[in-house]
């Protein structure tokens, strides 16, 4: 069975506006980064949303468990922002049961070029199919459980909230 991925936006989907300087959604580079990174995994694509995690509501973040509570798939990659990831992953914790998904992101957009983006979505492709059932963060070729990660402002990697609690 292939792996659901769903894209809800954040800074792996943004374009940036020459004229303007500001960045924007248009459409996921998902399918492009996937034929780039020669993944041979079948995946399907869906698109829930297309905002910057910082606009995310509860109403979105409800959106994205009943999507994954309805998904026939075991194996879920989601692309989130990053600034609220960790907050969505512990709903996702708490909601669904039996299945393994990754919420995996961005720090600079897939357009600019020298996109962490490539990195971890390969590396959640990978997660999602070796970790067992649960949900996690992969950023910076690490996986973390929901309710155990935080991103650091200052380095702009994310990182466990107790070290003795594992990743």
């Amino acid at each position: 069975m292939a792996i659901r991925i769903f894209v809800t936006g954040g800074t792996f989907d943004k374009e940036y506006n020459e004229l303007t300087g500001q960045l924007f959604f248009k459409d996921s580079h998902l399918p492009e980064m996937l034929q780039l990174g020669r993944s041979r995994v079948p995946v399907d694509i869906r698109t829930l949303m297309m905002i910057d995690s910082l606009e995310m509501e509860d109403l979105d973040r409800e959106l994205i468990v009943r999507h994954c509570l309805e998904a026939e798939e075991q194996q879920i990659i989601i692309t989130h922002g990053t600034d609220t990831m960790a907050e969505t992953a512990e709903l996702l914790a708490r909601a669904v049961s039996g299945k393994t998904i990754v919420l995996t992101g961005a720090m600079i957009p897939y357009k600019f070029g020298s996109s962490d983006g490539l990195f971890n979505l390969g590396s959640a492709v990978a997660f999602v199919q070796t970790l067992p059932e649960g949900v996690y963060v992969a950023m910076n070729g690490r996986a973390f459980k929901a309710g155990n990660v935080k991103k650091n402002k200052l380095t702009g990697e994310f990182g466990p909230l107790s070290p003795e609690a594992g990743t």
